[in-house]
């Protein structure tokens, strides 16, 4: 098993400025992939760049701008004679009854963690299947399985990236082109302080699973070690989903899941969130 690097030459990485996706940059970089990196304010990578010169290029992208987005892309896949690898990462959270916000909250965060990430994939797929090589790796969540409490639409956002995962996986058999959907659980990122908390969510009954979801986060492995577990499965380079994060979480959950009842499921959740 060698490098990624081996497989894969060039990768563009959105959401690289922070938590995982900063990470898995980090750890493309240093399996000697040359990586594009994006952030809506790309000053936050420029510390990559002193580190990795030539080597990791900071890319303005605003996925809230879908046309801009794809055409910043298409420059990129350009200028690195082919994008090998996509990583779509990118996305945030908001937390709240689903009936507490206009539905365009809603939308928005469909558009740039499902619709965008969808596009980007379908720039990204005929030239890696014209050079008979390539990877999609989708940034999904243990959320696709186990849903959060009053997220909603991220929970919706994770499984339609699923989906689409599973979907391509079928498309790509025999092309050369490999896709991964990752599931990550709970990490130490800066996902939690940089969740939207809707007005009106400051009832004791959404305070009591704020308060278990800020100390899971709190308490999560770090982001280093899922970029360790996506550079194990970058280097099998096979197609197949990669659930990761603490053991009952990646583990132990998703068996107990398979071997329970739907109604055991969701009793499991709703204790665990303190939901009652």
């Amino acid at each position: 098993m060698g490098r990624v690097s081996d497989l894969y030459r060039t990768a563009f990485v959105t959401g690289a400025s922070t938590g995982l996706g900063r990470e898995f940059a980090r750890m493309l970089l240093a399996e000697g992939v040359t990586v594009w990196g994006s952030s809506r304010d790309p000053a936050r990578l420029a510390d990559l760049a002193r580190e990795f010169p030539g080597r990791f290029h900071p890319v303005a992208l605003d996925l809230r701008d879908a046309d801009a987005a794809l055409a910043t892309f298409r420059r990129v896949d350009a200028a690195a004679g082919g994008c090998d690898l996509l990583l779509n990462n990118a996305g945030f959270g908001v937390f709240g009854e689903f009936t507490a916000a206009d539905f365009a909250v809603w939308r928005e965060q469909l558009e740039v963690m499902l619709v965008l990430p969808a596009a980007l994939a379908h720039a990204a797929l005929p030239g890696m299947r014209a050079r008979g090589r390539g990877a999609v790796v989708n940034i999904s969540s243990l959320a696709a399985e186990f849903p959060l409490p009053f997220q909603a639409t991220y929970n919706v956002t994770k499984a339609g990236l699923t989906a689409l995962s599973e979907s391509l996986m079928l498309e790509a058999a025999g092309s050369g082109v490999i896709v991964l959907d990752v599931r990550p659980g709970d990490y130490r990122t800066d996902f939690e302080t940089s969740l939207r908390r809707l007005p009106g969510s400051e009832t004791p009954r959404l305070d009591r699973v704020w308060r278990a979801f800020a100390a899971m986060m709190r308490s999560g492995p770090v982001p280093a070690a899922a970029a360790a577990d996506l550079r194990r499965a970058l280097r099998r380079g096979r197609s197949g989903t990669l659930r990761t994060g603490r053991f009952f979480q990646a583990v132990a959950g998703p068996l107990l899941a398979r071997l329970g009842s739907l109604p055991l499921r969701r009793r499991l959740q709703a204790a665990y969130f303190d939901l009652r």
